[in-house]
């Protein structure tokens, strides 16, 4: 479909490698994605796990866009005072609402993965921040062998819409502890949009309670040997509301993970890290 308008007889337009430019009083079409995710088709069931803490008003626009190779939605609710949970509901009536065990992001995520019945499963945020239209790219990659499936903002296709300078440097200084103590080449690390097969949930073996359970997977998914692919991912800001990541003390419990699972390293007990 053309994104211009047929130029107007009574006005003659400018011409450009034969296509008619756009004048100044021409109404632009909106952009939209370029074509529809939920056309992609996996012999695999999907659960998207979607933590949720007062996302009510972000909740729409997130669920709406969901493709339709998810079967299962998984929200996991962590005690919001805002009507998240019936919003969800009401957007999506077959929506699984679980209430998380305990405090934090990784709590949260733990709850989700627990109660997910797909095949694969896929985590991302609430807010807005990352686009559901991209679960295909995820879910091509575990189709093709691969185990764990994890978005990159600083690989080609990928970006971020949200960095602070704070955010940027601290992904990149744990990046780099990442990648030496793993002996790793990946290029995105703090960032929570992935999928993997719920096969080797148990092989992840994951046990934090805040945002370091990003990490963790990473970590634990590297030290295990699983064939890990990274896809772009365009990070947007957040929709509405505050943000719950405190970039400071969360990136050093991040590093404090990443040291004591790096491999060789004496097992960790499973200890609730970073509750909140």
């Amino acid at each position: 479909m053309s994104t211009t308008l047929p130029p107007d007889p009574a006005q003659p337009s400018q011409v450009r490698n034969g296509r008619p430019m756009r004048r100044a009083g021409d109404r632009v079409p909106a952009r939209r994605p370029m074509r529809r995710a939920g056309d992609f088709a996996t012999p695999h069931t999907v659960s998207l796990v979607v933590p949720a803490y007062n996302e009510a008003r972000n909740i729409p626009w997130v669920f709406e866009q969901i493709p339709r190779c998810v079967d299962e939605v998984i929200l996991v609710d962590g005690a919001s005072s805002d009507a998240t949970v019936a919003m969800a509901r009401n957007c999506l009536p077959n929506v699984r609402s679980v209430v998380q065990s305990g405090p934090g992001k990784g709590n949260a995520l733990r709850t989700g993965f627990a109660a997910a019945t797909g095949d694969y499963i896929v985590m991302m945020d609430a807010d807005g921040s990352m686009w559901p239209g991209e679960i295909p790219h995820y879910l091509h990659f575990l189709d093709n062998g691969y185990d764990f499936v994890k978005g990159s903002r600083c690989i080609a296709g990928g970006g971020s819409l949200d960095f602070t300078r704070v955010r940027s440097l601290g992904n990149r200084v744990l990046l780099a502890v990442v990648n030496r103590l793993y002996h790793a080449v990946l290029t995105d690390l703090c960032y929570g949009f992935c999928a993997f097969r719920r096969s080797f949930l148990e092989e992840l073996s994951l046990h934090s309670a805040g945002f370091e359970i990003e990490a963790e997977m990473v970590a634990h998914a590297l030290r295990s040997g699983l064939r890990i692919a990274e896809v772009p991912s365009l990070e947007l800001p957040r929709r509405s509301g505050r943000s719950h990541l405190h970039a400071v003390s969360d990136g050093r419990r991040v590093l404090r993970t990443l040291i004591a699972e790096r491999p060789g390293a004496r097992s960790s007990a499973p200890v609730a890290v970073g509750e909140r």
